[in-house]
C-alpha cells in the first residue's frame, strides 16, 4: 500500500476545506493510503513515510504564508536528502481571483523540488475554462463544483502518480 500526505496549513479554513477535497481524491485510488494533517500536527516522519505529498497553502502575499515556510526550514535538516523521488503537488486559496494563488502554488512546489520532490501540474479541464496547471487554487473557499472538482482531481492525479511511479520503480532492466 502507498502512501499519501495531504498537508496544509490554513488561517481561514478555505485551504482546509481544499485540503479534505483533495483528500477525497486521494483515497479514491485503492492502492494508497491517504493522510490529512495541517502543519501543526505534523512531523518530518510523516514526510518520510509518505510516497507522495499535496501541500495547501492559504496565499499570502502571492506566496506561501510563513508559517508553511517556517515548516519546511524547521525541518530542513531532519529531511534533506532523505525525499529524493518523491511525488509532489500544490494547492492554494487566496482572498480574490488575482490574488496570487497560482505564484502561491509556484512557491510551494519551489519548496517541494528543493527537497528532491518530482512535482507536477494537471493539465485537465474540470470546466469550461477552468484547469490546474500549477495546481488547484480557489478564491476563497471552495463552494463551486468546479473548485471542488479541482481539488478532487489533483488527488486522483498525485494517487496515480504515486503507483505509476511506483512501479516505474520496481522494473530492473538487466
Amino acid at each position: 500500500m502507498r502512501e499519501v500526505l495531504v498537508l496544509y496549513h490554513s488561517n481561514s479554513g478555505n485551504t482546509k476545506k481544499m485540503a479534505a477535497y483533495v483528500y477525497q481524491g486521494v483515497v479514491k485510488n485503492p492502492e494508497v493510503n491517504g493522510k490529512l494533517k495541517s502543519i501543526e500536527e505534523a512531523v518530518a516522519a510523516d514526510i518520510m513515510k509518505a510516497d507522495g505529498i499535496a501541500l495547501g497553502s492559504p496565499t499570502n502575499m502571492g506566496i506561501l504564508s510563513w508559517q508553511m515556510k517556517k515548516f519546511w526550514d524547521e525541518i530542513g535538516d531532519e529531511l534533506w536528502g532523505k525525499v529524493d523521488g518523491k511525488i509532489g503537488c500544490a494547492f492554494s486559496s487566496s482572498g480574490g481571483w488575482g490574488g496570487g494563488n497560482e505564484l502561491t502554488c509556484q512557491s510551494l512546489l519551489t519548496v517541494l523540488i528543493n527537497y528532491g520532490f518530482l512535482v507536477f501540474g494537471v493539465t485537465d479541464y474540470v470546466a469550461d475554462k477552468f484547469t490546474l496547471h500549477y495546481g488547484a487554487v480557489t478564491a476563497g473557499e471552495p463552494r463551486e463544483q468546479k473548485e471542488i472538482d479541482a481539488c478532487i482531481r489533483l488527488g486522483e492525479k498525485l494517487s496515480d502518480w504515486v503507483v505509476k511511479k511506483t512501479v516505474s520503480s520496481d522494473i530492473r532492466f538487466y
